[in-house]
């Protein structure tokens, strides 16, 4: 079984996180891509946005031609 540790992103693993514990608690989420770029957020609205932009211009972009490099 993996630890939170295990899961959060770092520049010698990128990727996202997202975390909501239970539907009470404001979601969590970290960012790191391999271009270097890191970010973090706290809320849902935020989360959100952070993934969407993870998306958009990181991590899959990336490997697909777009985003920033």
């Amino acid at each position: 079984m993996s630890t939170m540790a295990d899961l959060t992103p770092t520049p010698d693993r990128p990727g996202l996180h997202v975390s909501k514990p239970s539907p009470n608690t404001p979601a969590t989420g970290s960012a790191v891509c391999h271009c270097g770029a890191t970010t973090t957020a706290t809320g849902d609205s935020q989360v959100k946005a952070l993934v969407e932009g993870y998306a958009a211009n990181h991590g899959p972009a990336h490997r697909n031609g777009g985003g920033r490099r």
